[in-house]
């Protein structure tokens, strides 16, 4: 097998990305967008020893759940990889990938209970990012970085994101036309524009301009033409950004337009959300899940809360509402404000505490002080997709709590950290491995998916540990 080899196969079985898996003489062949029982025509990428990439150049024989894609950018662009699949069979893929991960990763057999949907497949994200590049002959490109790549495709709109993305892309095509403002170029580390970014709060927008500029040209221009094309009620920002780095935010933000106060609420809390706030991006989904999570703490009266990786604190005044206390740790010092006046505005100050800090430096000594005062004690996990810092799994470990909640938003991460919990992997110091005799104080009580990334690879999943008696 060689590059750009044209080659016919069948697909066997599905990767953790949702890729067609098959194989060619001994070697396995992971080709994106192929479905398990289908004939392919299938060209070669990428060649290493014993695997290879490919991309699919024709499906001859079409799986039963194979679909006609909604976006015309569907395969080019990276954001979602399910589109081709009837949406009850991307349900169970994802319960499948979650056991295989763990089974590969954790060497652990779990029972999957079936994905919690949401009420809608598409339309349902209310927070967009749209990379802003140039293609290098004077225009400027807005739209999502493709697969594994920095390299920008072009959309004028996208299926899975709100109503208003259609009219926020025009309004900034009218703009950047207008001004003459180039997208930027990260090889050069030239132009203008870097993002924009938008999160929807209960019908109101939060637009930031991410930039290399000190302050944005014709900003009463750009103000008329959003309220014009986008018709919602919104706030605007500026982010200086000059990095020369792939991280979407510089330090400072300066606010251009419109009111600061964005609130909301979910399931009786009310709270407000910044303009680096961290959201879920599915409200619907979120609602279910984080009601998930406090009936599966069963706190009661006599239960200290610890609600590490805590952003601006829904989750722990939820979870305050039914213990004695609960303690927030969260490393951006906005997500704390906020989470401060959040406990003040639910009256709730009384029983929770924020903490500002790396997690893996301000859990430990938590948990010590929780025990030692007696408290019944549930930890819950929520962390980034990199999952939690190896201190963080070993104060987890020496804890003694009485239940463990990890909500992960990638099962190979959650499969990884619940096999260090529970034994069944160690770390040595300098890397992971498989525990011949596997041993520890917890054990898993049940897992569950929560479709909160319809049409795409992603799943967020609740995995209930229990202390073993």
């Amino acid at each position: 097998m060689n590059k750009n080899d044209v080659r016919e196969g069948t697909v066997i079985a599905l990767g953790m990305n949702g890729e067609g898996v098959l194989k060619d003489n001994g070697i396995i062949v992971f080709v994106p967008f192929a479905l398990v029982g289908e004939k392919i025509r299938y060209k070669v990428l990428k060649v290493a020893s014993g695997y290879a990439y490919a991309k699919v150049e024709e499906v001859l024989t079409p799986a039963e759940e194979r679909i006609r894609p909604k976006c015309p950018v569907f395969g080019k662009c990276g954001g979602c990889q399910l589109q081709h699949v009837r949406y009850a069979f991307q349900l169970k893929l994802k319960e499948e990938n979650i056991t295989n991960c763990f089974r590969k990763i954790a060497f652990t057999e779990v029972s999957v209970k079936p994905t919690v949907r949401g009420d809608d497949e598409f339309r349902y994200r209310n927070k967009l990012q749209l990379p802003v590049s140039s293609d290098g002959h004077g225009r400027t490109l807005i739209g999502f970085y493709a697969e594994n790549s920095h390299r920008v495709v072009p959309v004028s709109d996208c299926p899975i994101n709100a109503v208003w993305t259609a009219d926020v892309i025009a309004a900034f095509k009218e703009y950047f036309e207008l001004c003459g403002l180039t997208g930027y170029d990260e090889k050069s580390n030239s132009g203008d524009i870097r993002e924009i970014a938008v999160k929807e709060v209960k019908g109101k927008l939060i637009i930031t301009v991410v930039a290399t500029l000190n302050d944005l040209p014709e900003k009463n221009k750009l103000i008329a033409i959003l309220q014009n094309k986008v018709k919602y009620v919104f706030a605007l920002y500026l982010n200086i950004n000059r990095a020369r780095s792939n991280v979407i935010y510089g330090e400072k933000f300066i606010h251009i337009y419109g009111s600061k106060d964005f609130a909301a609420d979910m399931l009786g809390i009310r709270y407000k959300v910044g303009v680096q706030s961290f959201m879920q991006v599915n409200d619907c989904v979120c609602a279910k899940l984080y009601s998930t999570v406090c009936a599966l703490a069963e706190a009661d009266e006599n239960t200290t809360v610890i609600d590490a990786y805590s952003g601006a604190g829904l989750m722990t005044a939820l979870l305050a509402k039914r213990a004695k206390k609960a303690i927030g740790i969260e490393i951006v010092p906005e997500a704390v404000s906020l989470a401060n006046l959040l406990a003040k505005q639910n009256g709730l100050e009384d029983k929770i505490s924020n903490y500002q800090g790396k997690c893996e430096e301000i859990l430990p000594d938590v948990i010590h002080r929780e025990k030692s005062e007696g408290n019944k004690t549930v930890i819950v996990l929520d962390p980034p997709r990199k999952g939690c810092d190896i201190k963080v799994i070993n104060a987890v470990k020496a804890s003694k709590a009485d239940r463990i909640i990890y909500v992960s938003c990638k099962p190979s991460t959650l499969a990884r950290d619940v096999g260090l919990i529970t034994g069944t992997l160690y770390h040595d110091g300098s890397e992971i491995k498989k525990a011949e005799n596997p041993c520890g104080d917890y054990v898993i009580d049940s897992v569950r998916p929560f479709d909160m990334f319809a049409q795409t690879k992603h799943v967020e999943t609740i995995c209930v540990l229990a202390r073993t008696k």
